[in-house]
């Protein structure tokens, strides 16, 4: 098998605690890997020595002695924890040189340092977040999927961006069918799950009630089981998210199929918040990013936790091992 390609991480915001995790990241891994490059400003970077690379190709050549940096100039001097409007478009820029560079085969996935949402929509950025953005620049036609890994528990929210009260007059059969199918996929083609068990949480309150909670569950999320059962899906459900996430629920399925953004979150970010890592299924590449925000308030103080972000390179090296994997046999 070819040598890995090395990654290629965004900037992220660069007022945020990117920066520092990134050289951190570097440090936990440049001995074992995988190796991979920062598209950024090379002034973000402190406390390591660096090598401006001009192709991705070079960065597997010296990481082992320095953060490999593709430079990209920011428009202000980044200050930590306080984003400016002016450096949007380099943060924008970022994604997608780390996105063509994958699609081209040169970096062998995408893994995106935190981005400040509220700074992007301010200068005109369009999309809730990283996942539709990437849906659009690396799609394949289905819509991009949301999933939430730490070790122990995958999680997909089906609704996620949007107000609960929205999330909860949005959610169709169809779209809890369509994301199970692309998680059930994602399962077998970068986790190496041969025969993936999803469980289905239920919308309401002990999954309704047998209607006296709603009959959301009944409407709604209980066919959409029984779809992706006819799909071949090992599917059950709804299942009340209250008992859903314990030791011994965790130990009977693969991945749950989640109904909103909290019920989705909370258990990933309570088990385990500095190792979990946020996975974007359905695109043609493989991305993967931390499951924290950008720490604004400790961004420069020496506190951000480096564990999501290494995480998250870990399990991108993992999935592109396993698609190789599974093209050779």
């Amino acid at each position: 098998m070819a040598p890995a390609l090395p990654l290629a991480l965004t900037m992220g915001e660069p007022a945020g605690v990117g920066p520092e995790i990134t050289v951190a990241a570097w440090r936990a891994v440049r001995a074992a890997g995988p190796a991979f490059f920062v598209i950024a400003d090379p002034s973000l970077f402190h406390g390591a020595p660096l090598a401006l690379i001009a192709t991705p190709v070079e960065a597997s050549k010296v990481f082992g002695s320095a953060l490999p940096v593709l430079p990209l100039a920011l428009a202000a001097p980044a200050m930590p924890g306080r984003p400016d409007p002016r450096n949007a478009a380099a943060v924008i820029a970022a994604i997608k040189r780390a996105v063509v560079l994958a699609k081209a085969g040169e970096a062998g996935a995408v893994v995106t340092n935190p981005i400040q949402k509220s700074v992007l929509t301010g200068a005109g950025f369009p999309h809730p977040g990283h996942t539709e953005f990437l849906g659009e620049l690396a799609g394949t036609g289905s819509p991009p999927v949301m999933m939430l890994a730490c070790p122990g528990l995958r999680v997909v929210p089906v609704t996620v961006h949007v107000a609960l009260k929205r999330a909860a007059a949005e959610l169709t059969t169809e779209a809890i069918v369509t994301q199970g199918r692309i998680a059930a996929a994602a399962l077998r083609r970068d986790f190496g799950i041969t025969a993936p068990r999803l469980v289905v949480a239920g919308l309401n309150p002990h999954a309704g009630e047998d209607g006296t909670m709603g009959r959301e569950d009944i409407e709604i999320v209980a066919p959409a089981v029984v779809a992706l059962r006819d799909a071949g899906i090992a599917a059950r459900g709804p299942l009340p998210a209250d008992t859903l996430f314990t030791p011994r629920a965790r130990a009977t399925y693969d991945c749950a199929l989640c109904m909103y953004h909290d019920q989705a979150l909370i258990p990933v970010k309570t088990l385990d918040m500095d190792g979990g890592v946020n996975v974007t299924l359905g695109l043609s590449i493989v991305r993967t990013s931390p499951d924290h925000g950008t720490a604004l308030d400790i961004a420069g103080k020496g506190l951000a936790d480096p564990g999501s972000l290494i995480a998250a390179l870990r399990m991108a090296g993992e999935m592109v091992a396993q698609r190789a994997r599974g093209a050779a046999s």
